[in-house]
């Protein structure tokens, strides 16, 4: 239903509208918000607003009627000591979204910081790899320094925030998925309780997980069409290959070799190389198995077959609970969320936003950054659902948002996270 312009005379609480002015020209949090009582009406009329634009599917009353309106003679003026508690409770509004811009402005500088962590981990992971053949040794210390780095941070705090990155990095797909990987399996880690070291185990493993591949041909590793039959018993190869690789590395730990060997197997026998089932599959590769099930889904070479975040996670909880260690999955679920970050949603006040991170202290709460043409993208409002009364009521695919929605919002086309611990 198409939204209705009414003049302000007609308000009353329960009336869902969107108010016809720039977001810093009102004290209210978004421009668009249910009315909750007659304060609000008289701070609307205050600022010198004429008219609204009403959402009646969200209103839970109707617009007073003109004829009312007419008869009651509301034409006089405010009296000047009502004037004066409008204005006082125009103050306290104006204080609480300043206090909520500053929050914003911080929280913004903790995505920034995050981000410069997760370039530095990704060139550091490039380094790795690039010394993988030649200086294997230096290769492992370095692997090995990143993930202590990252590990402290990870443990450094009670809180932590998982953020969709905003990657600007060149880097080719190995190092992202790395990467992606060994977060999203120290996550499930640190949920399962494990100690920083068997965290390291964790994160080292997945770090090298797919290594064996830097021995397949390209064409067959970033084809973006169907593989032959072949093509896929080639690329089958590559936990072998990785085998092969970390043989030759002096001091290289046996449990991530177990890890590259093993994190195609599947719960129900159903994997490769060996087939194995349930508990004979090593620990770590169960839980690695599941991160790098949940990556793969999201950037498949085949364009067409990508899933955006949620869908991945569906799919996986809905069709492939056989496959993976269930603990786990549904860590994964939980820790992600039902909307994990890159997912874009309509709340209940009909606005669309990106889904940009997930705090582990508020699983059901992400914090998402709201689609408001009137604000500059980089000062769009970041809502944390936890704090108001808004709830995601729909997922949509980006390639069904509008063009000028699709770039404010900026849906990602590679779907990278990483973590920041710091709760200030």
């Amino acid at each position: 239903m198409a939204n209705i312009k009414i003049t302000v005379d007609r308000l009353q609480p329960g009336l869902h509208i969107r108010l016809p002015v720039k977001w810093n020209d009102h004290p209210f949090l978004l421009n668009s918000f249910k009315i909750k009582n007659q304060d609000q009406i008289n701070i609307i009329k205050h600022l010198g607003i004429q008219h609204v634009y009403l959402n009646p599917a969200q209103s839970d009353t109707q617009p007073l009627p003109l004829q009312t309106l007419k008869s009651e003679g509301n034409d006089d003026p405010t009296p000047s000591e009502d004037e004066s508690a409008i204005d006082d409770e125009a103050k306290k509004l104006w204080q609480e979204k300043e206090s909520r811009i500053d929050k914003l402005k911080a929280y913004r500088r903790r995505v920034v910081r995050c981000e410069k962590e997760f370039e530095r981990s990704l060139a550091r992971i490039r380094s790795v790899m690039n010394k993988i053949r030649n200086r294997p040794q230096d290769a492992v210390e370095e692997a090995s320094q990143l993930v202590a780095d990252v590990v402290d941070e990870l443990l450094s705090e009670d809180s932590v925030t998982l953020h969709l990155m905003n990657s600007k990095s060149e880097f080719e797909d190995i190092y992202f998925h790395s990467l992606n990987v060994s977060v999203i399996a120290m996550m499930i880690g640190r949920v399962k309780g494990f100690d920083a070291e068997k965290i390291r185990e964790l994160a080292f493993a997945a770090l090298f997980h797919d290594i064996g591949k830097i021995k397949v041909p390209a064409a067959i590793v970033r084809k973006q069409t169907p593989l032959t039959e072949p093509e896929k018993n080639y690329l089958k190869q590559h936990t072998r290959y990785g085998i092969d690789i970390a043989n030759g590395i002096e001091g290289f730990p046996e449990s991530a070799k177990r890890v590259i060997s093993q994190h195609h197997e599947q719960m129900d026998g159903s994997g490769y190389p060996e087939g194995l089932k349930g508990d004979d599959i090593d620990e770590l590769a169960q839980i690695i198995a599941v991160a790098n099930a949940f990556d793969s889904l999201c950037h498949c070479n085949i364009v067409s077959e990508q899933k955006i975040p949620y869908a991945a996670l569906s799919h996986l909880y809905k069709n492939c609970r056989n496959l993976y260690n269930f603990d786990n999955l549904s860590i994964l679920v939980k820790f992600m969320g039902v909307y994990p970050p890159g997912t874009v949603v309509q709340l209940s006040n009909d606005m669309v936003g990106l889904v940009i991170s997930i705090n582990s202290n508020d699983l059901l709460y992400p914090s998402v950054l709201i689609y408001d043409p009137s604000v500059p993208r980089t000062e769009a409002p970041i809502v944390d659902l936890a704090e108001k009364e808004l709830t995601i009521v729909n997922v949509i695919l980006p390639a069904k948002l509008p063009d000028k929605v699709r770039e404010y919002l900026n849906p990602r086309s590679r779907i990278s996270y990483f973590f920041d611990s710091d709760d200030q």
